[in-house]
């Protein structure tokens, strides 16, 4: 059996950087990730006045309940969590900011959380395209209130409100037309309570009550979203692994994953403090049809395994991550064509027919799930390429050697 440590959850690492920075006292986060997006948060929140310390496997942050120490301009790169959860940040406190992001991160909309800001008093305003980065807030605390958000393209939205609830003078009323990506919101939740926040929740609407964060030390669960890669290269090559640090009380929904590889012919055990996965044997996958509106970013890891299923693989409602890092369901299409693959997509799914991939150079619109997902495929493909294989930095960065030594692993073993 093969055993696979797994970096750092980016989901859990960015909303404990912000929870370290907003909490009264100094946290220390144990095995963070380490990648372009959470060193990008990290940056942001220096820029913002906050002190944070970084070793290999050990980050202190000194909290500032009252917010940032002055004015900033915050640079967000390519994350997404930072350029949507340092604006909330620093709304709750007081003074001018001004936030901008990649050409990449600006196309990625904005505008239903800005909206809400905007409801609750933030003064704000896009400089440019309405909804989209760069924004200037010109910030005076947050009173608080009663808000309706729509969260259908994107449960960010969401988790940056109800971070932002205990720092406002009443709390926060969430109530929520549209949700996707459900189980990030409950990892949101599960860490305000850990950091001394009270939430509750009845039906679709949140709660948050005033009273800031209290500090801890907070360990980081390793990634469920990347361990998705990893599962898929067992149960594509009829091979034993394991994930340890991922078990029954993972707070990461993307963990299940591996209940869609159980439905596909794969034998998947979930125990207290691991998971693994086997594949049956000679790699024979079943097909399906699955809805994975709740695990959206694991998508791309089963379409690239998909054209080795005996029957089509139908993946449905996934119509949010058109608006990722690139329209994934259109370059998920694009390479399983180039790989030979017959594809159909619509709106919000995409359906893969089975077929035999042949080895050629894949497109990676600088999406790093494009590249790990696809990588997964070339264990039964010699031969594919990519035209951007170091995107893959923005959440982990030792991918190819960690992937590179386990193709070579089981080479090995015949």
């Amino acid at each position: 059996m093969t055993t696979v440590e797994i970096p750092g959850s980016k989901s859990v690492t960015a909303r404990a950087l912000f929870l370290a920075a907003a909490a009264e006292g100094t946290t220390t986060l144990l095995r963070p990730l380490r990648s372009d997006d959470t060193e990008g948060f990290s940056e942001g929140l220096r820029a913002l006045g906050y002190a944070l310390t970084a070793a290999p496997d050990r980050w202190t942050i000194e909290g500032r309940p009252q917010g940032p120490a002055h004015d900033a301009d915050v640079y967000c790169r390519d994350g997404a969590t930072t350029a949507r959860f340092l604006p909330v940040l620093a709304a709750a406190g007081r003074g001018g900011f001004r936030f901008d992001a990649s050409a990449q991160m600006r196309r990625r909309p904005l505008g239903p959380l800005t909206e809400a800001l905007r409801a609750l008093g933030v003064d704000l305003r896009h400089e440019e395209a309405e909804g989209h980065h760069p924004l200037r807030i010109t910030a005076d605390g947050v009173r608080g209130g009663a808000i309706t958000l729509d969260a259908g393209l994107s449960s960010q939205y969401l988790t940056a409100l109800l971070l932002l609830g205990p720092l406002t003078e009443q709390g926060l009323r969430i109530t929520v037309t549209d949700l996707v990506s459900e189980p990030y919101v409950e990892i949101t939740v599960a860490m305000m309570r850990s950091f001394g926040a009270t939430v509750t929740r009845t039906g679709r609407v949140y709660e948050v009550a005033p009273g800031g964060y209290r500090a801890a030390t907070y360990p980081v669960e390793p990634d469920a979203s990347t361990a998705s890669y990893f599962f898929a290269a067992a149960a594509l090559t009829g091979r034993r692994l394991t994930v340890p640090g991922l078990g029954k009380d993972a707070l990461q929904g993307d963990l299940r994953f591996v209940d869609v590889l159980a439905r596909m012919g794969a034998r998947v055990e979930v125990g207290s403090d691991r998971t693994t996965v086997e594949g049956p044997a000679g790699g024979r996958l079943s097909g399906l049809t699955v809805d994975m509106r709740d695990i959206s970013d694991t998508m791309p890891t089963l379409a690239a395994v998909a054209p080795f299923a005996d029957a089509p693989v139908r993946i449905e409602n996934v119509a949010n991550t058109r608006v990722k890092e690139c329209d994934r369901l259109d370059a998920c299409a694009e390479n399983l064509r180039r790989l030979g693959i017959d594809v159909a997509t619509g709106h919000d799914w995409i359906e893969i027919h089975p077929g035999t991939p042949r080895g050629t150079a894949l497109a990676s619109h600088g999406d790093h799930r494009m590249v790990m997902s696809f990588s997964v495929t070339g264990l039964r493909t010699p031969g594919i390429t990519f035209d951007d294989p170091g995107c893959v930095r923005k959440t982990f960065p030792e991918f190819h050697e960690v992937f590179g030594r386990l193709r070579e692993e089981w080479a090995a073993a015949g």
